[in-house]
């Protein structure tokens, strides 16, 4: 059953009436600088995905911290990220003395 009415969210809704309470070219320049922080953005994320990618094949060593897309916030830890122990595992991966032991062939055989 369609009744002709568009479906928008509230915020649109709203978005749209500040818009039309102001004057056309104060809704231009809203609208253009809108568009111009998205170009910007865009442009942005385009220069440090090339920059990364010059890096890496350049050679150059590129921090964990510093590669593209990563390591960013609790994504990263660095120096407070949990170190491993080297030899010894845990729960199951580890028994300890609980190990089976290899048997021993019998020498009467």
């Amino acid at each position: 059953m369609a009744t002709g009415v568009p479906l928008a969210s509230g915020k649109s809704e709203i978005f749209e009436a500040v818009l039309k309470f102001l004057p056309d070219w104060v809704q231009i320049t809203v609208l253009g600088l809108i568009v111009l922080a998205v170009v910007a953005s865009w442009v942005l994320k385009l220069v440090a995905k090339i920059k990364y990618r010059r890096a890496v094949r350049n050679g150059v060593p590129v921090h964990a911290a510093a590669r593209y897309g990563q390591g960013r916030g609790a994504d990263y830890l660095g120096a407070y990220a949990p170190q491993q122990a080297p030899s010894q595992g845990s729960g199951a991966d580890h028994l300890g003395a609980y190990a089976p032991q290899p048997r021993q062939q019998d020498a009467s055989n």
